[in-house]
């Protein structure tokens, strides 16, 4: 049973080859309209820090952070950020998500349902950033990850380091992460799991004088194939599947693409492009929407807020929301 009960977990992620796979979930909406992987978005936002420690600076000074998630089936992912500056050039910040997967049924060795229970993920992150010249910031996020299945529970501890350049002058960012190394300090019983480790680059540029920015971000570097599988008959997804391998389908699978639309400093429409989502539900229900998601957010006064939406098949929408604040401005 335990061995379902992590594929059940496991599933909220597009590639389950490792466990601790609810890492890869973002939470910022931001990010989640980008396509769900972006490393380089400058913006007022400190659940934009998941994605890259290096994100985080003084700018974030005692900023609040807020998270929530419907995410596909009855799972509900939540969670707070804080970030504070310290002296001229550091910054340190902390987080809590929470990854709830619903209640799901118990049952003994014949199959039989004998009641239910609640599988769940808690992530606990401490954040430490340093600005390494006027355009340049290294940072890390050192988490410790707590899985509890039914009566098994199992800990990790993960790393993520980061580096940004940013020019505020072209509006170019730049960045290079190497997330979730690390492992397991308790396991869920004999088999030790691996975290989904990943080396991620991302550019992120302003179109001149326009209101535009255009984001790519590759990810999943660590392992150049990533074939998938698709029915040999597209109009029926119970035909034999065919394996798709080639070097156009791997390099794509790689990558994420976001647009944006910038028409005010407080305000931003979104759109991204995710073709690993798309041909992973290749053999689901997918629909025109596969792939893509959409979101926008706005800042009034010390409150800024973001919504996101994706419908990776059709019968699975998400919605993701976000608030921060800062505590500063509320007292001013």
């Amino acid at each position: 049973m335990l061995t379902a009960i992590t594929m059940a977990a496991s599933s909220v992620a597009q590639d389950g080859t490792t466990a601790y796979q609810f890492l890869n979930v973002p939470v910022s909406s931001h990010v989640y309209a980008l396509g769900g992987h972006n490393l380089t978005i400058i913006d007022d936002d400190i659940n934009l820090v998941e994605q890259n420690p290096a994100l985080l600076g003084k700018e974030f000074d005692h900023q609040v952070g807020l998270n929530y998630m419907r995410y596909i089936g009855g799972t509900n992912f939540m969670g707070a950020r804080y970030g504070q500056g310290i002296g001229e050039h550091g910054a340190i910040g902390g987080a809590i998500q929470y990854f709830g997967y619903g209640k799901m049924n118990a049952t003994d060795a014949s199959g039989a349902i004998i009641g239910d229970f609640n599988a769940s993920d808690l992530a606990f992150t401490l954040t430490y950033s340093h600005d390494i010249s006027e355009r340049l910031r290294g940072g890390v996020n050192v988490k410790y990850v707590h899985s509890s299945y039914e009566t098994y529970s199992a800990g990790a501890i993960a790393v993520d380091l980061g580096i940004n350049y940013y020019n505020p002058d072209n509006d170019l960012s730049l960045s290079l992460v190497a997330k979730n190394l690390g492992g397991q300090v308790k396991k869920f019983h004999d088999q030790r799991d691996k975290l989904p480790w990943d080396i991620q680059i991302g550019l992120s540029k302003g179109l001149g004088s326009t209101p535009f920015r255009i984001s790519v971000t590759a990810y999943n570097l660590t392992k150049w194939k990533l074939p998938y599988y698709e029915p040999a008959d597209k109009n029926n997804t119970s035909s034999d599947l065919i394996k798709k391998d080639k070097f156009a389908s791997n390099l794509f699978r790689h990558l994420v693409f976001g647009l944006e639309y910038l028409p005010t400093s407080n305000v931003y429409i979104a759109a991204g492009y995710n073709y690993k989502t798309r041909t992973d539900m290749s053999t689901y229900k997918r629909n025109f929407l596969s792939g893509f998601s959409i979101g926008g957010g706005m800042k009034v006064k010390a409150f800024g807020f973001g919504v996101a939406f994706a419908q990776p098949h059709t019968g699975a929408s998400t919605f993701m929301f976000n608030l921060t604040t800062s505590i500063g401005e509320l007292m001013r």
